[in-house]
């Protein structure tokens, strides 16, 4: 399955709004706040290389000042105040250059950036904060999106002096109780995130060099809500997505477990807020991610996961879609899930859902059809992973009871997505005669795109069902397909274009158990009652 589905699939990243009290006074305008941002305005237009050189060697002098002044009185603060309070200032213009960024490789042959990420570790933990709001300005995605030459030359820059040791290193002396250390917080996450955005491998890197992975899990243990536990749920996600390295390495801190715990919080009760809903989405995205690793799925079963996504399911909160999806991923590829899954009664919860019960008020964020999606992919693992014995048979016999409303069920789906499929093939044909060449693989992926996948593993179910060798079950099968004028043939060239398509992502062995699984099936339908 897909890890970043949906998400990979984050909103647009949020932005402080905080209102300067200065701007109102007693409901009128503040003039001479108009009048500095206006000036601000004209200075961002004539901003050009000599003005760029006057703001750097500005910047140095102050910086100068304030090293010699500190080094003279390292005992008497007041000695050293107002170069403080100048550097300050100097910092505070440099961030003028987000106007420009065209300027941006300047600025690095200028060979400042070294100096400025200096100050992250400055005593004065103000500055620090300072040097990280400039940081965020400079990196901000509306800042970069027209600009990625000069901003991957910036990020570069930033990377080869170490942006990524020193912004953790400041992160983790701030403190949660001062609000300007609160805001400096989330300057930092939200300047990983910019560097990430520009430069992908910086995800692997920061949990590589850092001990950013480590202060997040600290942040997510913390049960109060907060907008920085939020963020840090969010650039979790994003380190998560694309990297097993990443994966692999906060299963072995014991992550599987911190995130577990974090959703279990509202196992029996909603969110508050929108805010912290989209917080527990983004958990729930980690633990999906979390999940691709086998060893993981491993800590996953050790934690009691598959029995905590059951009662989820069972409490019919707001979680219950976000439970669905993660035992999906539990369950992929994983028998022993799937065995713990039957032996703790969750046939009993998946079945309604998969007959349709959903409890769609309550999750806006799943819709009912990607629900049902990942339903089919569950029971399509379970029959993959629960090949024989008592929990084989009591899977076999969901689809037996109730006059075989399951197997009814099945091709309603199987015909939904069979004409869904075939739209696209139409639509893909039509294409192709206005002269849009599109190679195979692409044609293929639309295809998946608009159900075939679903399709497929619903064959793929009920070849597993037809090769139970049950009587009543074959008969049923046989029956629907007849009413819906499909022979087994049908089923069949499904199965066929599936085998055709299995990757060796797993590698060659893999690709060939599965393609030899798939081929059972086809042979199956192949043969007389």
């Amino acid at each position: 399955m897909e890890a970043s589905d949906d998400r990979n699939h984050h909103t647009a990243k949020r932005k402080r709004d905080d209102e300067d009290p200065s701007a109102v006074a007693n409901g009128a305008v503040d003039f001479s706040l108009l009048e500095e941002i206006e000036k601000s305005h004209h200075s961002i237009e004539a901003l050009d290389i000599k003005t760029l050189k006057k703001l750097v060697l500005s910047f140095e002098r102050r910086l100068k000042d304030n090293i010699a002044a500190r080094l003279k009185y390292p005992d008497q603060p007041e000695k050293f105040a107002d170069s403080e309070v100048e550097l300050h200032e100097e910092i505070e213009k440099l961030k003028i250059l987000a106007g420009a960024p065209e300027l941006y490789p300047d600025l690095v042959n200028l060979n400042v950036i070294p100096s400025i990420l200096d100050l992250l570790t400055h005593d004065n933990t103000d500055i620090a904060i300072d040097v990280v709001g400039l940081l965020q300005d400079l990196t901000d995605e509306d800042v970069l999106d027209d600009n990625d030459e000069p901003a991957q030359i910036l990020v570069d820059c930033l990377i080869e002096n170490n942006v990524l040791e020193s912004l953790v290193q400041n992160l983790l002396r701030l403190s949660e109780s001062d609000a300007d250390e609160v805001a400096a917080v989330y300057s930092t996450l939200s300047t990983i995130e910019n560097l990430i955005e520009v430069k992908p491998a910086v995800a692997e890197m920061v949990c590589e060099r850092t001990k950013l992975l480590r202060w997040i899990v600290g942040k997510i243990k913390v049960r109060e809500f907060d907008s920085n536990k939020q963020y840090a749920s969010e650039i979790l996600a994003i380190l998560l997505q694309s990297s097993v390295a990443n994966q692999k390495r906060l299963g072995q801190m014991n992550g599987v477990d911190v995130v577990l715990q974090a959703v279990a919080m509202y196992k029996s009760r909603d969110p508050r807020s929108l805010d912290e809903e989209e917080m527990v989405e983004n958990l729930f995205d980690c633990l999906c991610c979390l999940l691709m690793p086998l060893e993981n799925k491993e800590k996953f079963l050790k934690a009691e996961g598959v029995e905590l996504m059951i009662i989820i399911m069972n409490q019919k909160k707001l979680c219950y879609g976000s439970a669905i999806r993660a035992l999906d991923f539990a369950l992929t590829n994983y028998p022993p899930a799937c065995e713990r899954f039957v032996d703790v009664m969750g046939l009993k919860t998946a079945f309604p859902a998969f007959m349709g019960k959903i409890p769609t008020s309550k999750n806006k964020k799943r819709s009912k059809e990607e629900l049902e999606e990942r339903l089919i992919s569950l029971v399509a693992s379970l029959f993959g992973g629960v090949l024989k014995g008592s929990r084989r048979e009591r899977l076999l016999s969901k689809f037996v009871e109730n006059e075989y409303e399951k197997i009814d069920r099945l091709m309603e789906l199987y015909m939904r997505y069979s004409n869904r499929v075939k739209e696209e093939s139409e639509r893909l044909n039509d294409i192709e005669l206005d002269d849009l060449e599109m190679d195979e693989d692409e044609k293929y992926n639309r295809k998946l795109e608009s159900g075939l996948y679903s399709l497929q593993l619903i064959a793929v179910i009920l070849g597993h069902l037809w090769t139970s060798e049950h009587p009543r079950i074959r008969a049923r099968i046989e029956l629907l397909l007849k009413q819906q004028k499909l022979t087994k043939n049908d089923v069949k060239n499904v199965l066929q274009e599936y085998h055709d398509n299995i990757g060796d992502l797993d590698g060659p062995d893999e690709k060939e158990k599965a393609q030899a699984k798939i081929q059972r099936f086809i042979t199956g339908l192949s043969g007389n009652r």
